[in-house]
């Protein structure tokens, strides 16, 4: 379970700041897989990297019992100055939990499908290639909640089917908080749904009507910028 609870975000700026989001309040279910919607800049990926620890709130607090991922597809993270298979092998060490590094080395390089990229400098790749490697270490490890932050939309046709086809495999064993574009991944993927909208959070038990409340919201912004 996740518990999201009176959550505030925003980001100093010389101009002053809004708040990116604000009092928050919801809790995701052991199980149960998320999807986030909202517009672009509405906080999607300032939420996931709340929930992952990866920034901490203005006020509030995220309550996990879960262990919980990093949010995959974002591109960063790594040691610029390393290699993709050093980035691997110390994040290994760290997290692998007593398991055999370098078969998780071998795992995450069969995955990601960077080639000789690999054993070059993180600093090189581009953010397509950081996104691949994220997401296939992320994959490694056995979390209880996978984070991920538009991780199908990377690569060609092929990667993207499988990154859909790892998820897939995921979805009974753990659960997934997700971010993407695609309403068929989060329809295929997601039981629930959460609409961020001017810094404020809707949950939906049903990611059909989460889908349907952003359509009705985008399509009455829309018309009132035409009349």
């Amino acid at each position: 379970m996740i518990e999201v609870r009176n959550l505030y975000k925003r980001y100093q700026k010389h101009s002053g700041s809004a708040w990116v989001l604000k009092d928050i309040n919801f809790v995701i279910p052991r199980g149960t897989s998320v999807g986030l919607l909202g517009r672009n800049g509405a906080g999607k990926s300032t939420l996931l990297k709340l929930i992952a620890g990866m920034d901490t709130p203005n006020r509030g607090e995220i309550i996990r019992q879960a262990s919980v991922s990093w949010p995959i597809g974002l591109s960063g993270g790594f040691q610029g100055s390393m290699t993709g298979r050093q980035n691997v092998k110390f994040v290994a060490r760290v997290h692998g939990g007593g398991r055999d590094v370098n078969e998780i080395i071998e795992r995450v390089e069969a995955f990601a499908e960077i080639g000789k990229a690999f054993d070059e400098p993180i600093r090189t790749y581009s953010s397509g290639m950081r996104s691949r490697l994220n997401f296939g270490l992320s994959l490694a490890f056995d979390f209880d909640v996978y984070l991920s932050d538009e991780a199908t939309s990377v690569g060609d046709r092929a990667f993207k089917a499988k990154a859909t086809k790892a998820f897939k495999d995921k979805v009974g064993e753990a659960s997934l908080v997700m971010v993407s574009h695609s309403e068929g991944i989060l329809k295929d993927l997601c039981e629930s749904g959460v609409y961020l909208k001017d810094g404020e959070a809707i949950w939906y038990d049903d990611i059909n009507d989460a889908i349907g409340h952003y359509h009705e919201e985008t399509d009455k912004a829309a018309a009132d910028r035409k009349a």
